[in-house]
């Protein structure tokens, strides 16, 4: 009993910790949305920015952790199995987007590409949210054009130039491209990366144990539905 009751109160603790995650992760993706002017560089995925992923992920940790809090807390039987099947569906959401990542990588480096080519079109087009993306990201990860600053071919953007006399001489462009950096960037963290997909895995695989045990505790306790 004493177990259970361990169990019990570090279900509701952990939880709680990741309730608390979770609204700070909300908050930021509201401040990101009513502060940033950045959107995407990919027209096709205008929506999946970097304000929106964070606003989504963090009301999915919000509502997922407090409903197993309550769960323990109450020692509730259908929030516990609704806990657990929420974790459940996470988890192999994240492996089929892991494996499809993995099984159809050059294809997506494809549609990136060409979605970044129809992106610094319309920046030469002069569109506004695009031309404010593109020199977004050019400054801050110091870099050019998709693969280099070729790719803009004579209408360069002042974002390129390392200093503010570039455009005189043509000389002073950043070297790398945009893709090819953000590449280089998640190839040399990829290992972390897997590494926290792993840990994250493990956290839903000892969240299912834990709520699938104490859910098994109160159904032979014939506690029934609190």
């Amino acid at each position: 009993m004493s177990c259970l009751k361990g169990l019990k109160y570090t279900m509701c603790v952990v939880n709680f910790i990741f309730f608390i995650c979770g609204a700070a992760v909300f908050a930021l993706g509201i401040y990101l949305m009513t502060s940033s002017r950045f959107t995407s560089l990919l027209p096709s995925l205008q929506s999946l920015n970097i304000a929106n992923t964070l606003f989504i992920t963090g009301i999915i940790i919000s509502c997922v952790s407090f409903l197993g809090f309550l769960g323990a807390l109450k020692e509730n039987r259908c929030l516990l199995i609704s806990f657990f099947i929420l974790l459940f569906i996470l988890m192999l959401a994240e492996l089929a987007a892991a494996c499809l990542l993995l099984m159809y990588e050059k294809q997506i480096d494809q549609f990136i590409k060409d979605d970044l080519t129809g992106s610094l079109k319309k920046y030469k087009e002069k569109n506004v949210t695009h031309t404010n993306d593109w020199d977004t990201v050019q400054k801050r990860l110091k870099c050019c054009g998709i693969e280099s600053y070729k790719d803009w071919e004579h209408h360069v953007p002042q974002s390129c130039c390392k200093s503010d006399h570039c455009l005189k001489n043509g000389t002073q462009y950043w070297d790398q491209g945009c893709y090819n950096k953000l590449k280089d960037v998640f190839d040399s963290n990829l290992l972390n990366t897997g590494i926290a997909v792993i840990v994250v895995c493990l956290i839903e695989v000892l969240g299912m144990c834990f709520s699938m045990t104490l859910f098994c505790h109160i159904s032979r306790s014939g506690l029934g539905y609190k």
